[in-house]
């Protein structure tokens, strides 16, 4: 039988990946690249009930770099609309966009 309940948090299949990706984010400044991954991993763990570290400090990176999510939202789309963010990683990190 599922819970519906809500009370348990799951695992993010991506966590081990993301975590260490997310503690460079807290400790470096928010340049292009470094944009785009905050923006990234916002939306991948966003409303997902779980990994409540990885959003809360997802939360403390907007606020460090002094951005609320929608000014990240439109920075990012401007950086994605002139391309070439992922350029150099290949196609697989843009599938989170598409």
């Amino acid at each position: 039988m599922t819970n519906t309940t809500g009370s348990k948090d799951q695992q993010h299949p991506l966590y081990n990946r993301d975590r260490p990706l997310i503690d460079i984010l807290l400790s470096q400044e928010p340049t292009d690249y470094n944009l785009a991954e905050l923006a990234r991993l916002r939306i991948r763990y966003l409303g997902f009930p779980g990994a409540r570290d990885i959003q809360k400090d997802l939360d403390k990176v907007l606020q460090q770099w002094g951005l609320t999510e929608a000014e990240l939202y439109e920075r990012t789309r401007q950086l994605h609309n002139l391309g070439g963010i992922y350029k150099s990683r290949g196609k697989k990190e843009e599938q989170d966009w598409n």
